[in-house]
């Protein structure tokens, strides 16, 4: 009887200590408590970033400078970050939606040190694909890069895409207009990434992959040498003129 106990007693004790560590694995880890920016700081700064609040328990991007030509992305960057904990294999998920003409995007494996995220992260694009290019100019811009024509919006750079490497599947995806709510999933791991709007798989990809790499070395990226090269960091979302509400951040670690 003895003997059986103590058998017992080290098999609860082998799987629970086989378990230490686990507890986050699979579970959704909320970012974002809905009532304040806790966890939240600017990119390469201690602070959250002026324009950035919690209004209504939404978490909101409030701009002021609506056009491209008034926005100084060296001095006025209000990229945030969440900055409690970097991730490597993740499937995060938000709601969002966006003003008229609105642009934004969602950033992972940021790394700080440099003038700004996109340097470095993976972004999975945010933007008004109806209004955008009628409300900005874009000419100068999509000219530098070689997106043709130069005054549209290229499929790389439109909502869902890997910004700049991969578009979004446009038969399959569907894009509620601005000013509604929409909802985006990351799923990324080092064999596959996917990316969701609304319920529907509307990209995939290989990171690291020879097709990856060719993408990465096709000229955008000539200045940022370390875009995309590491396998952990932040979460972060990119400021950019027009407003932003976000809610229901979450993540699971895979």
């Amino acid at each position: 009887m003895k003997k059986s106990l103590y058998l017992i007693i080290l098999l609860l004790c082998f799987f629970d200590c086989n378990n230490l560590g686990k507890e986050n694995v699979n579970e959704w880890i909320p970012l974002f408590n809905g009532e304040n920016t806790d966890g939240w700081r600017g990119y390469n700064s201690d602070a959250m970033p002026l324009g950035w609040d919690v209004v209504d328990g939404i978490l909101t991007f409030k701009n002021d400078q609506s056009s491209e030509e008034d926005y100084n992305y060296d001095r006025g960057q209000k990229n945030i970050i969440y900055a409690l904990e970097e991730f490597d294999n993740f499937e995060l998920y938000v709601e969002w939606k966006i003003s008229k003409g609105g642009n934004s995007g969602i950033f992972y494996h940021i790394k700080e040190g440099y003038s700004g995220p996109a340097n470095v992260a993976p972004e999975y694009q945010i933007i008004d694909d109806e209004n955008y290019a009628s409300m900005h100019d874009i000419v100068s811009y999509n000219k530098s890069v070689g997106f043709l024509p130069p005054d549209e919006l290229h499929p790389l750079q439109k909502t869902a895409s890997d910004y700049a490497m991969y578009s979004a599947d446009p038969n399959i995806k569907k894009l509620n207009p601005a000013g509604q709510w929409n909802s985006s999933k990351i799923v990324f791991t080092e064999k596959k990434v996917e990316y969701w709007l609304n319920g529907s798989r509307v990209l995939f990809f290989i990171p690291w992959s020879k097709e990856w790499n060719e993408k990465k070395n096709s000229g955008k990226w000539d200045n940022a040498p370390d875009y995309g090269k590491f396998k952990k960091g932040y979460i972060g979302f990119q400021d950019h003129p027009g407003d932003l509400w976000l809610k229901n951040i979450k993540i699971k670690k895979l």
